[in-house]
C-alpha cells in the first residue's frame, strides 16, 4: 500500500529564477503519476495562477 503524496513545492516557468516546466507539462505529469493534487509555488508573481486553475 502506498501513501498519497502531494507535491507542495513546485515552480513553473513563470518562476523567473528557478522554474523550468510549463504548467501543461506539470499537470500532465501529475496525472501520469496518479497524484490527485499539486501546489504551484512560483516565486515573486502569480502569472501562472489562472492558467494553473484552468488546466488543473
Amino acid at each position: 500500500m502506498s501513501l498519497p503524496f502531494v507535491h507542495l513545492h513546485c515552480h513553473s516557468h513563470y518562476s523567473l529564477l528557478d522554474g523550468a516546466s510549463s504548467i501543461d507539462r506539470l499537470v500532465d505529469r501529475v496525472k501520469t503519476l496518479g497524484m490527485n493534487a499539486l501546489a504551484l509555488t512560483d516565486h515573486g508573481n502569480l502569472y501562472g495562477a489562472l492558467e494553473f486553475y484552468q488546466k488543473a
